[in-house]
C-alpha cells in the first residue's frame, strides 16, 4: 500500500530542510516553545499548492495529537484540505477530523458535503473514513445523512467499509435512538456477512442497540461459532460475551440432572440387574423406568460452542482466555470446566493489572469449583514483590482452596506472611487465619495458639486484629476457652486500638460467668479511663457494666451506677441515650415497666457464633469478566445473564438452508474446497443426534476439525477478496471518460450485477471448484454496463431492488411515478387573483421591482400562485435586534425582504429598521468591525448621521451566511455606546426561487437521488388542504419558486442556496384524506433536514 512512505519517518514533528527543528522532551524547550509560531507554519504548509509540504504539515499534526498536544485551532486550516487529491494527505486529514469533529461540529458541518463524495471515493480507506468523520459529527439534525451513509456502507463491496459501518451503528443510536428500529435492519444485514473483518463489529452493535433481539442469533449462530477462531481478538470477546448469554437461553443447564444421578446411581445399577434376572416379562417395567435414569445429552449446537471456543484458550489475549474461561464456567459440564484453570493460571505472569482481574474471578470461581485450582495450590502463593491488591486477592484463593489435605502446607505460608512489612497484608493474613479455623474444625485449636501468640507482637495493629478474629473464635467454644479470655483481659492496659478494646470488653462481659473474679477488676479500670475512650468503647463498658450488675451486683452495683452517671453527661447522643435506656431496663425503678424483669435475658441471651465467609461468595450472579463482576455492583449497560429454561427450546430455529449453508463454507472450507453440510444442521430429530452423539463428545476426532477449517479461512477469503478487487478494478478503468453522475451510478449498477454473477457461480457449482471463467465473465457485465445508456441504468438500478430484501428497497421518490394527462394552463385566467395579504415593508420603487421580477417568472406558473409570488417579504416577520432598555432608547428590527443584494449576488438581504425612542437625538449609526466565523461576510449600510428623537430610518446591509445557520454576530455603534448583536437566518431565507419546466425539474431531480434526498411522511390538517393554503405556507417558510405540475395533488417547488448555488427541489405529493410525503432533494443536506423540518412545521400547525 501507498501509505507506507507517510509513516516511514520515526520522528512524528521531524522538521524539512531549512525549517526550525522541534525537540521532543520537555526538558528541549516543551514548555517554553513558542507554539504559536509552529503553529503559523503548519497553516502556511497547509495553504500551499505543494502536496509534499501538505503531507509534511499533516504528519507534524497527527504526530502532536499522538503525544496529546491540543491541535483543535488548526481545525479551519486543516478541513480546508479535506478535498485534496493527494491520497495520503486525504487519509491524515481525516484522522485529524475523527478527533477533532465532535468539538468543532460547525465547521465539520460546513465540509458535510465533501464527506458525502468521499463515501462515494474509489478507495476503501476513504470511504470508511468519510463515514468514520460523519459519524463523529454528534449533531441531530445530520441524523438522517448518517441513516443513509451507513445504509449504503453496509451494501458495500469492501469488508472494512461494512466493518465501519457496523461501528457507527451505536453512535448513530447514542444520538437519535429513534432510529432504532431502522438500525435493526441494518444489523440484521450485517449479521448474515460471511466475513471474519465485519463479524465482530456488528455483534457489538447488536450489543449496544437491540441485545434483547435474540432471534437474530438464530440463523448465525452456527456461522459465528466457525468464523470466531479467525476473528480479531476484540471481536472474539465480544461474540464469546454474547453467545453465552444466547446459550444460557437455548440450551438445557448441563449440571441439572447430575445431583440426580448421583442419588440414584446404585439403584439404576441394581435394577438393571434385576431386569435381567426376571427376564422378558419384566420388560414393560424396564421401559417405563428408562426415562428416570435417561442420561443428559446435551445439544449438538451447544457441543460446537464448547468445542469451537476451547482452542482460544491459548491466546496470546488475556482478553480473550477470560472471555473463553467464564463461557466455560457459565456453560460447560462440571468435568469440562477443569480446562479453563491452567489458562488462568498462566494469564497469573502477565501485567498486575490483568493479574488483578484473573483473580477477582479465579476468587469467585474458586468457591463453586474449589477442585479446580487445587492442583495449582502453589502459583498463588505470594511473592515480596506483588502489590498490596494482589496479595490480598491471592490470600482470598488460599482460604477458598484450603482442605485437610493442603491445610498445613497453608497455614506454614500465613505464618511466614505474618511477618511481612505491609500491616494491611498482616491484617489480611490474621483475618484469613480465623477463615480457616472456622472451615476446618481439625485447625481451630492450632489456629487459636498461634493466634494468641501473635498478642505479644511488638505491632499494636496486629495485636489488635488477632484480639477481633480470637473473639469471633471464641464464640464458637466459650466454655473450653477461659485462658485465653483471661489473656486477653490483660491486654487492656496496653492496647490502644478502639476495635481491639471493644472486641476484649464485648468477650468479657458475654462469658463473665467464666472469669467471675477478672471482670469487675476490668470494669474498674474502665471506669477510671472513661471520658477519654472512644465511643465504641465507651458503648462496650457500659454492656459489661449492665452485664455485671445483673449477673454480679454486689460487686459492681457502684460501679455500674458511676459509669451511667458519666455517660449521662457524654458529648455523644448515642452514648447518652444508651446510659437512659440501660439505667431504666436494670435498675428497677417504683414505676419498673415489664422489660425490667426481662432485663437479664435481653443482655445475657446466647448469640449465634459469626459467620466468616468469602467477600466474593455471592459474585456469580455477575458474568465473570464483567466490570459488574468486578466492582460487585450493576454497572450502567449491563446485561444480567439469563437462566437456564426448564425446557430446550425448538433447536430447528438454527437451521439453515442448504444454499445459505454452502455460502458460509466457502470461508470455512478447507483451502478454498466446499466442505459438506454436517449431519446434524439438517437434523431435527432427536434419535438421530444421537447416533451422531459420539464423534462430537471425542476430543482427538472432533478438536482437528475446527482447527483445520479455521486455520484455512484467511485463504479462501483473500481469493474472494482478490476477486472482488478485480472486479471492482476493471469497472473503474472503463468508466473513467463518463461523468461523475453516471460513474456512480453505474458502479452501483455493476457492484449489485458482480455480487449476483458469484452468487449464481456458487449456488451452480456446490462442492465443486469456482470456475476461472467466472472473472472473465464479470468483467464482460462491467464493461457492458459502463458503455449502457441511461436507460440501462435504470434497468440495473431494479436489477439492484430485486436482489436487495424488501425492508431495504429505496422508495421511489414522488416525482417518478407516470403522470396522468397534464391539465391545460390558462395563462389569462386570473379571476381568483387577489391582493397579498402581506403588506410590503420595502418603499414602494423597490415593490413594484419585485413585482415585475415576479410577472415575469409567470410565463409558467399555474394563477394559483401568484398571490404568493408577489409577496415579497418572508413569514418571519420583523425581529427585535435591539430592546429599547438594552439600546437606552434606541429600537432596533430587522426583516428578510427576499430582494437581490445590489452589492452582491450571494448575500441575504436584511432590511434594518431604527427608531429612536429616547429624548436626545443619536449620531454616528454604524457597523463595528465584526470578528465572523469562517467563510460568513457583512456588507455594512452607510453611516446613519443622525436620528432625531421619535424619528425612525431604514437602512440595507448584506450578509453572507455561507449556506448555513451559523448567526452572524457584529457590533452597533453610535458616538458613544457600542451594542453586540445577533442576526441568525431561518434555512428558508438562504436561496433565492428558480423557474423551470416539468421536465427540467424531473431531469434534475434525478441527478439528486440517493443520499441528497430527504423524504418524510406527515398528515395535513382540514385547514391546509386548498392549493392557496399549500403553497402559501411552502413559500412564506422557504424563498422557492413554484415548478408547474400535471397532477392536481403533486406541489413542486425550486430554488438555489444563495453563496454556492446549490439547488434545493422540493416536492409535496398530498393525498385526499390528508397524508402527505414531502421529499427535499439538494446536495446540501443540512440544508435539506432543517428545510424538512420547518415545511412540515409551518404545514402542520
Amino acid at each position: 500500500m501507498s501509505a507506507a512512505p507517510a509513516y516511514s519517518e520515526d520522528k512524528g514533528g521531524s522538521a524539512g530542510p531549512g525549517e526550525p527543528e522541534y525537540g521532543h522532551d520537555p526538558a528541549s524547550g516543551g514548555i517554553f516553545s513558542s507554539d504559536y509560531k509552529r503553529h503559523d507554519d503548519l497553516k502556511e504548509m497547509l495553504d500551499t499548492n505543494k502536496d509534499s509540504l501538505k503531507l509534511e504539515a499533516m504528519k507534524r499534526i497527527v504526530a502532536m495529537i499522538a503525544r496529546g498536544k491540543n491541535a483543535s485551532d488548526l481545525f479551519p486550516a486543516v478541513v480546508k484540505n479535506v478535498a485534496c487529491k493527494n491520497i495520503e494527505v486525504k487519509k491524515l486529514v481525516y484522522v485529524y477530523l475523527v478527533r477533532y469533529a465532535e468539538e468543532q461540529q460547525d465547521l465539520a458541518l460546513l465540509s458535510i458535503s465533501t464527506f458525502q463524495r468521499g463515501l462515494k471515493d474509489p478507495n476503501q480507506l476513504i470511504r470508511a473514513s468519510a463515514l468514520r468523520v460523519l459519524s463523529s459529527i454528534r449533531v441531530p439534525i445530520i441524523v438522517p445523512i448518517m441513516m443513509l451513509a451507513i445504509k449504503e456502507a453496509a451494501s458495500d463491496m469492501s469488508p472494512y467499509v461494512r466493518k465501519t459501518a457496523a461501528h457507527a451503528i451505536p453512535k448513530l443510536y447514542s444520538l437519535d435512538s429513534d432510529q432504532k428500529d431502522q438500525l435493526i435492519e441494518v444489523i440484521e444485514k450485517l449479521l448474515a456477512d460471511k466475513t471474519t473483518l465485519v463479524a465482530g463489529s456488528v455483534v457489538m452493535a447488536f450489543e449496544e442497540v437491540c441485545p434483547e433481539r435474540i432471534d437474530l442469533i438464530h440463523k448465525n449462530y452456527r456461522k459465528l461459532c466457525n468464523l470466531l477462531i479467525d476473528v480479531e481478538e476484540w471481536g472474539q470477546v465480544v461474540i464469546i460475551s454474547m453467545l453465552t448469554r444466547y446459550a444460557r437461553t437455548q440450551f438445557l443447564s448441563p449440571t441439572q440432572n447430575e445431583s440426580l444421578l448421583e442419588e440414584n446411581a446404585e439403584k439404576a445399577f441394581y435394577g438393571s440387574e434385576e431386569d435381567e434376572a426376571k427376564g422378558a416379562g419384566s420388560e414393560e417395567t424396564a421401559a417405563a423406568s428408562l426415562p428416570a435414569r435417561k442420561p443428559y445429552i446435551m445439544d449438538p449446537d451447544h457441543r460446537l460452542l464448547l468445542r469451537n471456543t476451547k482452542p482460544l484458550l491459548q491466546s496470546r489475549s488475556a482478553a480473550v482466555v477470560m472471555a473463553v474461561a467464564q463461557l466455560y464456567f457459565h456453560l460447560a459440564p462440571k468435568a469440562e470446566v477443569g480446562v479453563i484453570a491452567k489458562a488462568l493460571v498462566r494469564l497469573l505472569r502477565s501485567h498486575s493489572e490483568v493479574q488483578y482481574v484473573v483473580l477477582q474471578n479465579v476468587a469467585t470461581m474458586s468457591i463453586k469449583r474449589r477442585g479446580m485450582f487445587e492442583p495449582y495450590l502453589k502459583s498463588f502463593y505470594i511473592r515480596s514483590t506483588d502489590p498490596t491488591q494482589i496479595k490480598i486477592l491471592k490470600l482470598e484463593v488460599l482460604t477458598n482452596l484450603a482442605n485437610e489435605t493442603n491445610i498445613p502446607t497453608v497455614l506454614r505460608e500465613f505464618q511466614t506472611y505474618i511477618r511481612s512489612m505491609d500491616k494491611d497484608f498482616v491484617a489480611a493474613t490474621i483475618q484469613a487465619i480465623g477463615r480457616c479455623a472456622t472451615n476446618i474444625g481439625r485447625v481451630r485449636d492450632t489456629c487459636l495458639n498461634g493466634l494468641v501468640q501473635l498478642l505479644s507482637n511488638r505491632d499494636e495493629l496486629v495485636v489488635a486484629e488477632s484480639v477481633v478474629v480470637i473473639k469471633k473464635l471464641l464464640q464458637m467454644q466459650p466454655a473450653q476457652h477461659g485462658e485465653i479470655i483471661k489473656h486477653l483481659a490483660k491486654l487492656t492496659d496496653n492496647i490502644q486500638v478502639p476495635m481491639a478494646r471493644a472486641s476484649i470488653l464485648w468477650l468479657i462481659g458475654e462469658y463473665c460467668e467464666h472469669v467471675p473474679r477478672i471482670a469487675p477488676d476490668v470494669l474498674r479500670k474502665m471506669a477510671k479511663t472513661f471520658t477519654a475512650e472512644e465511643d465504641i468503647v465507651k458503648l462496650q463498658v457500659i454492656n459489661l457494666a449492665a452485664k455485671l450488675y445483673l449477673t454480679n451486683s454486689k460487686q459492681t452495683k457502684l460501679l455500674t451506677q458511676y459509669v451511667l452517671s458519666l455517660a449521662k453527661y457524654d458529648q455523644n447522643y448515642d452514648i447518652r441515650d444508651r446510659a437512659r435506656f440501660t439505667r431504666q431496663l436494670i435498675v428497677p425503678s417504683e414505676q419498673g415497666g415489664a422489660l425490667s424483669r426481662h432485663a437479664k435475658k435481653l443482655f445475657l441471651a446466647p448469640k449465634p457464633a459469626p459467620v466468616l465467609e468469602s467477600s466474593f461468595k455471592d459474585r456469580d450472579h455477575f458474568q465473570l469478566g464483567s466490570l459488574s463482576h468486578l466492582l460487585n455492583a450493576k454497572a450502567t449497560g449491563y446485561q444480567e445473564l439469563p437462566d437456564w429454561p426448564e425446557e430446550a427450546p425448538d433447536p430447528s430455529v438454527r437451521n439453515v438452508e442448504e444454499e445459505d449453508l454452502s455460502l458460509i463454507e466457502t470461508h470455512v472450507g478447507l483451502l478454498g474446497e466446499y466442505t459438506e453440510v454436517p449431519e446434524w444442521t439438517k437434523c431435527s430429530n432427536r434419535e438421530k443426534r444421537k447416533e451422531k452423539e459420539k464423534p462430537f463428545y471425542s476430543d482427538s476426532e472432533g478438536e482437528s476439525g475446527p482447527t483445520e477449517s479455521a486455520d484455512s479461512d484467511p485463504e479462501s477469503e483473500s481469493e474472494s477478496d482478490s476477486k472482488s478487487s478485480s472486479e471492482s478494478g476493471s469497472g473503474e478503468s472503463s468508466s473513467e471518460s463518463d461523468n461523475e453522475d453516471q460513474d456512480e451510478d453505474e458502479e452501483k449498477g455493476r457492484g449489485s450485477e458482480s455480487e449476483q454473477s458469484e452468487e449464481d457461480g456458487k449456488r451452480k457449482t456446490k462442492k465443486k471448484k469456482v470456475p476461472e471463467g467466472k472473472e472473465a465473465s464479470s468483467s464482460d457485465e462491467d464493461s457492458d454496463s459502463s458503455s449502457s445508456t441511461s436507460e440501462s441504468e435504470m434497468s440495473s438500478e431494479s436489477e439492484e431492488e430485486q436482489l436487495e430484501p424488501a425492508s431495504w428497497r429505496r422508495k421511489t421518490p414522488p416525482s417518478s411515478k407516470r403522470a396522468p394527462a397534464t391539465k391545460e394552463i390558462s395563462l389569462l385566467d386570473l379571476e381568483d387573483f387577489t391582493p397579498p395579504s402581506v403588506q410590503p415593508v420595502s418603499p414602494p420603487a423597490i415593490v413594484s421591482t419585485s413585482l415585475a421580477a415576479d410577472l415575469e417568472g409567470l410565463t409558467l406558473t399555474d394563477s394559483t400562485l401568484v398571490p404568493s409570488l408577489l409577496s415579497p417579504v418572508s413569514c418571519v416577520g420583523r425581529q427585535e435586534l435591539l430592546h429599547r432598555v438594552a439600546g437606552e432608547g434606541l429600537v432596533v428590527d430587522y426583516t428578510f425582504s427576499r430582494q437581490p443584494f445590489s452589492g452582491d449576488p450571494h448575500m441575504v438581504s436584511v432590511h434594518i429598521h431604527f427608531s429612536n425612542s429616547s429624548d436626545t437625538p443619536i449620531k454616528g449609526l454604524h457597523v463595528g468591525t465584526p470578528k465572523l466565523p469562517a467563510g460568513i461576510g457583512i456588507q455594512e449600510f452607510p453611516e446613519i448621521e443622525s436620528l432625531a428623537p421619535g424619528e425612525s430610518a431604514t437602512a440595507v446591509m448584506g450578509i453572507n451566511f455561507c449556506d448555513s445557520t451559523q448567526a452572524a454576530n457584529f457590533q452597533l455603534c453610535t458616538q458613544t455606546r457600542q451594542f453586540y448583536v445577533s442576526i441568525q437566518p431561518p434555512v428558508g431565507e438562504l436561496m433565492a426561487p428558480v423557474f423551470m419546466s416539468e421536465n427540467e425539474f424531473k431531469k434534475e431531480q434525478g441527478k439528486l437521488m440517493g443520499m441528497n434526498e430527504i423524504t418524510e411522511k406527515l398528515m395535513l390538517p382540514d385547514t391546509c388542504r386548498s392549493d392557496h393554503t399549500v403553497v402559501q405556507k411552502v413559500t412564506a417558510t422557504a424563498n422557492l419558486g413554484r415548478v408547474p405540475c400535471g397532477t392536481s395533488d403533486e406541489y413542486r417547488f425550486a430554488g438555489r442556496t444563495l453563496t454556492s448555488g446549490s439547488l434545493v427541489l422540493l416536492t409535496l405529493d398530498a393525498r385526499p384524506a390528508g397524508a402527505a410525503q414531502l421529499t427535499v432533494n439538494s446536495e446540501k443536506m443540512v440544508i435539506g433536514t432543517m428545510l424538512v423540518k420547518d415545511v412540515i412545521q409551518a404545514l402542520t400547525q
